[in-house]
């Protein structure tokens, strides 16, 4: 061989077929496991994990968009007004159907009631407009009242389930 040909690095080839077509060695849990580490350690490493993970923001996101700043201050908003008759807020309630911000700052809210018959019907819509106009950053806010779809139990969040004792 030439000198050039020993300071390349070479690759065998296998020995035997067997060698190609035999499956790789399968994990182990007890490969993955510290036997050293406690519960306590176990759950405390999850735990910040899953902090760390349901704290990471978006990046890049628009102010108006679903994750953005100023989207979410006013579903923080949204979340400060409670329907008289159910101790849920109005938006895990499931009566906000949509927040669109658009990028001038202006706000348009689509909602409903639980029933149309509402003792709140006049003066609900009125309080979220005034709420979502209040947020700093908003421009103009707009509520439009739907009836279609008709609100149900199944637009509540699991959080007003809880609640509520439904779940």
């Amino acid at each position: 061989m030439s000198e050039d040909m020993d300071d390349k690095d070479f690759i065998a080839a296998p020995a035997s077929i067997e060698d190609v077509l035999s499956k790789p060695p399968r994990a182990r849990v007890e490969d993955a496991v510290d036997p050293d580490e406690t519960a306590g350690e176990k759950l405390e490493r999850k735990r910040d994990y899953l902090e760390g993970f349901l704290q990471k923001k978006p990046e890049n996101l628009p102010a108006g968009a679903p994750g953005g700043e100023l989207y979410e201050a006013v579903v923080a908003a949204m979340k400060e007004i409670y329907d008289p008759e159910i101790p849920v807020n109005i938006y895990d309630l499931g009566l906000i159907y949509g927040i669109d911000v658009t990028a001038d700052a202006d706000v348009a809210i689509t909602m409903t009631l639980t029933t149309p018959h509402c003792p709140v019907a006049e003066s609900m819509p009125g309080e979220v407009e005034l709420r979502a106009a209040s947020v700093p950053g908003v421009r103009d806010a707009e509520v439009n009242l739907v009836w279609d779809p008709p609100w149900g139990p199944d637009k509540m969040t699991d959080e007003a389930r809880l609640e509520l004792g439904m779940l």
